[in-house]
This record gives C-alpha cells, sequence and structure tokens, in this order.
C-alpha cells in the first residue's frame, strides 16, 4: 500500500488554499487539489509491503514535539512537472519534525522516496497546469495560518478521479506549555 506521513490543516487552512486552488484554476486551468486532499507531505514512503505498516505507524511515535504554526505565503510553479504550489515561510518546528521523523523512518529500515533531495514544504494546489505561457507573474497571496497540530500517516489510493486518502495513525503535537 502507498503510504506518507503529512501534515494535514484545520478547516479554516484548507478552505482557504482551496478557495486559492480554486481562484488559480481560472486561469491556469489543469486539476485543482480538493479541499480533503490538501496537506503537506513530510516523508513519502511509497509502496510499503502490509506486513511493514505497524512497523511506518511505530516510527511516528514519539517524533513530535510541540505544536508549531505554519505561514502560506506564497505560489510557485514547478515546469517539470506542471505543478501549481503555496508555499510556506521558513519553519525551525517544521524542519526539526521532519529530520526527527525521517531518522526514526530510517532506524526503522525505511527508504523515503526522495532522501537524497533538499525537503521543499509546499501545498499542491493544481496538477497537470496547461501551457505554460504566463507563469512568471505568479499570483501573490494574503498570508495564512496553518496550525500544526497534529500530523498523520496516510494511505493513498490513485484513481482516474485523483488521489483517495485515508488516515492510519495520527500523532498530536501538544500545545507549548506556558513557562
Amino acid at each position: 500500500m502507498r503510504l506518507f506521513f503529512a501534515l494535514w490543516p484545520d478547516t479554516a487552512a484548507a478552505a482557504e488554499l482551496e478557495r486559492i486552488a480554486q481562484r488559480c484554476h481560472e486561469f491556469y486551468r489543469g486539476k485543482p487539489t480538493r479541499t480533503q486532499t490538501i496537506h503537506i507531505t513530510l516523508a513519502f514512503l511509497g509502496d510499503v509491503d502490509d506486513d511493514r505498516v505497524d512497523d511506518a505507524i511505530t516510527a511516528g511515535n514519539g517524533v513530535g514535539r510541540q505544536a508549531f504554526e505554519l505561514v502560506v505565503d506564497r505560489i510557485g510553479y514547478w515546469r517539470h512537472n506542471r505543478l501549481l504550489w503555496a508555499g510556506v515561510a521558513p519553519s525551525d518546528a517544521l524542519a526539526d519534525l521532519v529530520d526527527r521523523l525521517r531518522g526514526a523512518l530510517k532506524t526503522a529500515g525505511f527508504t523515503i522516496d526522495d532522501e537524497g533531495r533538499r525537503f521543499v514544504p509546499h501545498i499542491t494546489l493544481i496538477r497537470k497546469v496547461a501551457g505554460t505561457e504566463h507563469r512568471s507573474a505568479l499570483p501573490s497571496i494574503e498570508p495564512i495560518r496553518w496550525p500544526c497540530t497534529r500530523f498523520v500517516l496516510v494511505r493513498s489510493r490513485l484513481s482516474t478521479a485523483g488521489p483517495d486518502y485515508e488516515v492510519m495513525a495520527e500523532y498530536p503535537l501538544p500545545a507549548p506549555t506556558p513557562e
């Protein structure tokens, strides 16, 4: 089964990101992301044997620290895969979560699909963007606050209608304790 770890937005952030995806779709065409599939991938495992699912679930335990907030603040375009995406401001908390998660997965014997590449946190807005004209004039967006209070292990099923996701495990990120 295809598995990945991800951050899932709260309802308000997801709705705002979907609104942006729909607005951009009018100009860029392609296939906009559905609200229920908006996420930031932390580690993509790809196809995992059924007997290793429990190992993946266990690897996520104890990885997270405290809740944090991301700020989605820009739109980008990757020509090589015709993908319009939203990016986040740099976050030490996010970088730490990704490093800790990938370390735990490596210790558990998993190979991460993009292990050799630098982690670029992004939210897919539109897949299969039509044509390449006007890509240098990407729209600006008002910053969106994304409270990160959990991360999840997700099973992905691909279909002609788009990906279908099922949360296999949830990992809470507790609120910081007051000093």
